[in-house]
């Protein structure tokens, strides 16, 4: 990846609506070099997808969960069941195995407390675990998707 492909992907993180004029003009390449860099970079899977990121609590969701999950079951078969589960509810933004003590963290969001107990049964429904354990959030100091490039 070269310097121009960095500066593209740069300010698309920061804008992903900005017309290949705009980002020509940016990163001082022709509107043409631009289009064609940025749709190779889509092609090679750098660019996932061009999204609108959405303020959570303007359209309703106040509560933010990371749940903690530990299991003592760790088949082929169990781990289907519980990724067929976690890809089932929308309420579930992000799944992440780990390491150490904790097997998945989960990052949920929710309405409020009532709607996150909602959304807590139907996880515990559909999957066995050793444990759960949910940390609310009280303030966000940081949240970005931009990478340091």
């Amino acid at each position: 990846m070269n310097i121009k492909d960095l500066a593209i992907l740069r300010w698309l993180q920061q804008d992903g609506s900005l017309s290949m004029d705009d980002l020509a003009d940016r990163v001082a390449l022709s509107k043409t070099a631009v289009w064609r860099r940025v749709r190779r970079l889509e092609q090679d899977k750098v660019i996932k997808k061009r999204i609108a990121i959405i303020d959570q609590k303007a359209v309703g969701f106040g509560v933010t969960v990371f749940a903690l999950i530990h299991t003592n079951q760790h088949s082929d078969k169990w781990y289907n069941k519980f990724s067929s589960a976690v890809l089932s509810i929308p309420e579930i933004l992000e799944v992440h195995r780990a390491s150490g003590d904790v097997d998945y963290v989960l990052r949920i969001v929710a309405k409020d407390m009532d709607d996150y107990d909602r959304v807590y049964r139907q996880l515990i429904r559909k999957c066995d675990f050793s444990d759960i354990s949910s940390t609310f959030v009280m303030e966000s100091i940081k949240q970005t998707t931009e990478l340091p490039l």
